[in-house]
């Protein structure tokens, strides 16, 4: 499986969401979002990474920006890890792995000498009309939401003039 990149549409989905909802990419039309892949619910990098996202978020919102965790964690587990953490961001399950296979975050990993399969920390800036405007891999959650915040505020920018 390819990965997709800047400019590439952004594959068509449907997913639940934490709270009994749902988000799909007919919902999301006409609106920029920021797209984010995570390994696991309430492990330290994920946690530290939607706490960011959730702190940064008024300023998201002033962009225009929705933001969207995504792993394949259950509904339920979404509920649980928002909760506990106070988090302000809509989290999507895809237990399938069918949108993270096709974002090309499906990778092999390495922990200690042993290999399996998991998702790549990946984010995906998507501009309105469905396309990839920027795309991370092998995300390192320091300084990262920032980066990602300087993109999506660029992105409205231009979006207004």
């Amino acid at each position: 499986m390819s990965e997709l990149d800047q400019g590439d549409p952004m594959p068509n989905f449907n997913l639940p969401t934490d709270g009994g909802g749902s988000i799909s990419s007919e919902t999301l039309k006409g609106k920029p979002y920021v797209l984010y892949l995570y390994p696991k619910d309430d492990t330290s990098g994920c946690t530290k990474e939607a706490q960011g996202f959730t702190e940064k978020k008024a300023d998201f919102d002033r962009a225009g920006v929705e933001i969207i965790g995504l792993s394949k964690d259950d509904t339920a587990s979404h509920d649980k890890f928002k909760k506990k953490y106070d988090l302000d961001l809509t989290l999507a399950s895809d237990t399938e792995g069918q949108l993270v296979e096709a974002l090309g975050a499906w990778v092999e990993k390495s922990m200690y000498g042993k290999k399996y399969m998991g998702i790549d920390r990946s984010t995906f800036l998507v501009d309105a009309e469905g396309r990839i405007a920027r795309a991370w891999r092998q995300v390192k959650v320091p300084g990262h939401i920032e980066e990602v915040l300087a993109a999506a505020t660029e992105l409205a920018q231009r979006k207004r003039a």
